[in-house]
């Protein structure tokens, strides 16, 4: 490509990247109503803007008690099938209760414990055998646990919240989830109420139902309940209100263990619904309860809120949906929670910190005061030891911070106050490879070659030196942008970027403005 083309590409370069980083100067407003503004921006991280910050706990033990009770169901089927006579199975203190009568009954409740490779036994007596999960099964439903949350989380955060992609939500140690929301217009309630909610969903069948849960109970003799037993609600979402009380088995007939997806729909009347879709064997276990209760009400509960209890009309495979009076945003809500399978592990909240954005104001003017500053300094620096190469080096640093926020702002890439740091970092490292070309020039003119063919010698034997620096740096960027989180994650982005801009800068800015003057000319010394 000729000088011409060349001027004309690496200039419409610069100017399109920094068209995207002074539109971040912009207001939100401004950026709405003009078309010549594009809707890309930096976001601002937790510590730059202010936000919210919680620390949740996971009950895990939870996920081993709903392991043993889906252990539980395996057991009383398969031996059922087998013929085998059992007594009471119940989960009791994390641990598997058997009662058996018989010694053949003992014997096959241990072969199929064995076989299953799931549990060991713990404890026997006259007519009991007391089962926990193995070591190998604990460890693996605590992780299933934790992945299962931590995607739960992930997609409550990014979808429902639209706008705050950038939020926190990573693994703090064995049974804890980060969760860092940066911004301070968010519904912080509706936020709040989200990562408490557990998802947890059950299928139901209806065995009585009545206005308020006295009505209920007043139908039974003294007011006791049958055994295994006990009362849901549908409750108003807006007002609490009770609308129905329904008797059900204490014990869920299906639970969302067997879902793989959710999904918003809309029925006949265009009415927001949620679809979803079991496994094959939760198909079949679905089908099998529709069809043997058809004309029964089945209660639909997530979290002991019954959300909907249709008539069963007809077998229902592996397909169903979720009916009520939703809106578009509860819909959605619920079919996140929903999405990942349910999320069967209750959290709680064990910190929550409001970070105000007054200490992110002054981090920002902070660290634009030592960008200014360092820019500055380091261009006086050059511009007084090399003289007129100094002065192409700080027009080379000029770009390099207008390609690097124009890229960080096309991306919609997070700013937080490690990535300030970095973009400090990303002048002092972008100076340092026109330092090695002007030196190695100085060593060409050293020599007696003439300034044209010591520019073009120094910057081809500078080339190899700058990309095995740089290329080192962005190795290192890469390890600290997957191994690490949050904050580490915004330093390595923003340092990577700033070496493929800052290697622009230097090899091509530079190259060509030396290219534009002196060029051809024959000159007997050159400024630098």
């Amino acid at each position: 490509m000729n000088l011409r083309g060349r001027i004309i590409g690496v200039s419409l370069t610069i100017l399109l990247f920094g068209y995207y980083a002074v539109a971040n100067f912009a207001s939100e407003q401004a950026r709405f109503d003009s078309a010549l503004i594009p809707d890309e921006s930096l976001r601002l991280g937790l510590d730059l803007k202010g936000g919210f910050h919680w620390v949740i706990g996971v009950k895990l033990e939870i996920a081993e008690e709903h392991e043993l009770g889906f252990l539980k169901g395996i057991l009383e089927s398969d031996l059922a099938e087998d013929e085998v006579v059992l007594g009471s199975v119940d989960v009791v203190e994390g641990t598997l209760q058997v009662e058996t009568f018989t010694a053949a009954a003992r014997t096959a409740v241990r072969k199929w414990v064995t076989d299953s490779a799931q549990a060991v036994e713990v404890g026997q007596g006259v007519d009991l055998l007391t089962f926990r999960l193995s070591d190998e099964r604990t460890q693996e439903v605590r992780e299933r646990g934790m992945s299962q949350v931590l995607e739960v989380l992930r997609r409550r955060i990014e979808d429902p919240l639209k706008g705050i992609p950038d939020s926190v939500v990573t693994r703090q140690g064995e049974d804890r989830v980060l969760v860092q929301i940066p911004g301070g217009s968010v519904d912080r309630t509706r936020a709040r109420d989200m990562l408490k909610v557990t998802g947890f969903l059950e299928f139901k069948i209806v065995q009585d139902t009545a206005a308020t849960k006295e009505l209920l109970v007043a139908r039974y003799a003294e007011g006791a309940l049958p055994e295994g037993t006990e009362i849901a609600y549908e409750r108003d979402r807006e007002t609490n209100r009770v609308l129905s009380a329904y008797l059900v088995s204490e014990d869920a007939d299906i639970t969302g263990d067997y879902l793989t997806d959710a999904r918003v729909g809309f029925d006949n009347q265009q009415r927001p619904l949620v679809n979803f879709t079991f496994n094959p064997q939760g198909g079949q276990l679905f089908a099998d309860l529709t069809s043997e209760n058809i004309g029964n009400p089945l209660a639909i509960i997530l979290d002991n809120q019954v959300y909907s209890a249709p008539n069963i009309r007809g077998r229902i495979g592996a397909r169903g949906q979720i009916t009520g009076r939703y809106t578009m945003a509860e819909a959605s809500d619920l079919s996140v929670i929903l999405r990942a399978g349910s999320l069967s592990v209750p959290v709680v909240i064990e910190e929550e910190r409001t970070v105000g954005p007054a200490l992110g104001a002054d981090s920002i003017r902070s660290g634009q005061n030592a960008m200014i500053v360092g820019l500055v300094l380091v261009v006086i620096f050059v511009a007084v030891y090399y003289r007129l190469a100094g002065v192409y080096a700080g027009v080379s640093l000029a770009a390099n911070l207008l390609m690097l926020l124009g890229v960080m702002s096309m991306f919609e890439a997070t700013l937080t106050l490690p990535g300030l740091a970095g973009i400090v970092l990303t002048v002092g490292m972008a100076v340092d490879a026109n330092v090695i070309v002007f030196e190695r020039i100085r060593e060409e003119l050293r020599g007696s070659k003439t300034p044209r063919a010591a520019i073009s010698t120094g910057f081809s034997k500078a080339f190899l030196p700058i990309m095995d620096a740089n290329i080192t740096t962005l190795g290192t960027a890469i390890i600290l942008f997957n191994y690490g989180t949050g904050p580490i994650k915004g330093f390595a982005v923003t340092l990577s970027i700033g070496i493929v801009t800052s290697v622009f800068a230097a090899l091509v800015v530079s190259r060509l403005l030396f290219e534009i003057y002196p060029g051809n000319r024959h000159l007997e010394s050159l400024s630098i």
